[in-house]
């Protein structure tokens, strides 16, 4: 991954809280993510495929909440009744806020660190998190924070980590369509993004190259979650084909104005994206092993 081998946990939080502060106002967009009926549905599938069943969870702790991509949707759709929604980024958790009173939701936002959470011990039934875990750069330290503040019978899950062998097939598809960006966008005649890239600006994209600590082998997961003393755990891959196509799209589109790049595209990126996803779903990800997949999934009981 790309964050330098001699930086420090203290570099690695200020780079990160630095980078996501910047990219905050714009990160829904880049991601598509949407809080309707199918971005609920996009995260009712992965709480499934993580946890093996959807059942509700009074008080959930979500860590690297981002803008709430999970919590706001969970909430909505009854499946956790209070959520504490924490982030190292304040600007992160401001847009959280921002999308929760559009939405008419009540979420709490904490800024804090995961390896050092301000909650009592057991005051939790649920924790869990998206794509957080590849930015933390005390693990054994955040897996035991994390189990602390876990009830016991609690669940534990983290979706979306890049896993070792799927981040380098990833780089492929992104480098190349960060190549010819340029001539796409003359194509789709959208203009260039506001100082040069969507994250932010030219300048704070380039933190993103630093912002990433690790890739993980399934068997690094489970280690990890075994060793904080968690039970029946279990680790599965997600999305190949879909990761292909999705990361060379967001790459193209990072580096246009967003209200520029025409609507038919948008369109073939998003029905495309899940299309992909049901192929992966249905045929690649019962058959091939987790660590093929870009995505791990990780979960575990207290």
């Amino acid at each position: 991954m790309p964050a330098p081998a001699t930086a420090t946990a203290e570099e690695i939080r200020a780079v990160n809280t630095s980078y996501h502060d910047g990219a905050a106002a714009g990160y829904d967009a880049k991601w598509g993510i949407d809080y309707g009926e199918i971005g609920r549905q996009q995260v009712l599938g992965k709480v499934r495929k993580a946890l093996g069943e959807l059942r509700a969870f009074p008080r959930a702790l979500e860590i690297g909440a981002g803008t709430g991509y999970f919590s706001l949707n969970l909430l909505q759709a009854g499946v956790i009744g209070e959520a504490v929604c924490t982030d190292i980024s304040p600007g992160m958790l401001e847009a959280l806020e921002e999308n929760a009173t559009r939405l008419g939701l009540e979420p709490e936002t904490v800024a804090c660190d995961a390896e050092r959470l301000p909650f009592p011990d057991a005051s939790f039934d649920l924790v869990f998190g998206h794509a957080v875990l590849h930015h933390l750069p005390n693990l054994d330290r955040a897996f035991s924070e994390l189990t602390r503040v876990l009830r016991p019978g609690g669940r534990l899950f983290f979706a979306g980590e890049p896993s070792r062998h799927g981040d380098r097939i990833a780089d492929v598809p992104k480098r190349a369509a960060t190549f010819m960006a340029p001539a796409w966008r003359r194509l789709m005649r959208a203009a260039p993004a506001a100082d040069g890239h969507a994250d932010g600006g030219e300048d704070n994209h380039r933190l993103e190259e630093l912002v990433d600590v690790h890739a993980f082998t399934p068997d690094q997961l489970k280690a990890l979650a075994q060793r904080a003393g968690l039970a029946d755990v279990r680790v599965r891959g997600e999305e190949l084909l879909a990761n292909w196509f999705g990361w060379a799209n967001r790459a193209l589109e990072a580096t246009a104005d967003p209200a520029t790049v025409p609507w038919a595209w948008k369109v073939y990126a998003f029905r495309g994206y899940l299309a992909l996803q049901e192929v992966d779903r249905r045929l690649l990800e019962p058959r091939l092993p987790p660590a093929l997949f870009y995505t791990l999934f990780l979960s575990g009981t207290r």
